[in-house]
Parts: structure tokens; C-alpha cells; sequence
């Protein structure tokens, strides 16, 4: 993960020229980068993303998806043809009997030049906000949905 200069003194919302989500914005305005990205970031779960590849071009949006994911000791490649990343990799996880449902999802660009994706997902069940941080926009949305799987685990 991208850390910014400073991070454990940081104040997460410090990062932002934008807004944040609503729900998450009293903990930013309190919380440090490092404790902001403790309690919401990836951490540990059963969860865990390796290799990914997506298309070069779509048609219609329509794009197939290869993915290298651990759930546990078991490491599988998964495939999936959808519109985009997110709901390739809620395809891929949802064929390995994991239910996630992205419910909110906002991206923002940092002041240090990173992406933040912020996504409120729900397994049914319960619902928990997670975040991503990347200099790649997509890997940044990836990492935050495994975030959001992993939080919805504990």
C-alpha cells in the first residue's frame, strides 16, 4: 500500500481535496492514515487476491476476467465474463461460495497521486464500509472489495 509521508500522524482526511463518504467521514477526521487503513484496509482474512488480468478492450462494456484467489489454504484461478471488475471479481467469489454485494462505491483521487475506493458491501447479512489504496484505480477497487470480504468474515 501507498503510504503518504508522515502516515502516522497524518490525519486520513488530510489526503482528500474531496469529500468523503458520509459514514466514514467523522473516523477520517479522527483517525489517522495508519489507523484509518488498520481498521478499514484489507488486514488479514481469509481472502486474499493474487494475480489479475481483465481485458485489454470490451465490447459492450463485456469483458472476460482471470483471477488467482486464496481463500483459506486453497488457491484456485477463477475466471469470469462481466462489465467491469468489480462484478467479475463478485463472479469469481461468488462461485467459490462466497456472497458479497457491493452496496456504495466511491473513488477518490488522494493529494499524493494514489486512488482510494471506498466500498460498502453486504453478505446477506451484514453490511461493512472497506477501503482500497493504489496508484492504479483498478487495483485500488479490487483491493477495496477484498477488504470489504474480509471485514464482512471477522
Amino acid at each position: 500500500m501507498i503510504a503518504p509521508a508522515h502516515s502516522d500522524t497524518t490525519r486520513f482526511a488530510d489526503l482528500f481535496d474531496l469529500p468523503l463518504p458520509r459514514d466514514l467521514r467523522g473516523d477520517a477526521e479522527s483517525m489517522t492514515h495508519d489507523a484509518f487503513t488498520d481498521s478499514y484496509g484489507a488486514g488479514s482474512g481469509p481472502v486474499r487476491l493474487g494475480g489479475w488480468a481483465g481485458p485489454a478492450s470490451s465490447v459492450n462494456g463485456v469483458g472476460d476476467y482471470r483471477a488467482t484467489i486464496a481463500v483459506g489454504n486453497r488457491i484456485a484461478t477463477s475466471t469470469a465474463t462481466a462489465t467491469g471488475p468489480i462484478a467479475a471479481l463478485t463472479a469469481m467469489l461468488h462461485e467459490r461460495g462466497i456472497t458479497v454485494e457491493a452496496l456504495r462505491f466511491h473513488q477518490l483521487p488522494t493529494t499524493g497521486g494514489a486512488t482510494a475506493t471506498f466500498i460498502r458491501g453486504t453478505d446477506g447479512t451484514d453490511d461493512a464500509w472497506a477501503m482500497g489504496w493504489a496508484r492504479d484505480p483498478q487495483q485500488s477497487a479490487l483491493r477495496a472489495m477484498v477488504a470489504c470480504v474480509n471485514r464482512l468474515a471477522a
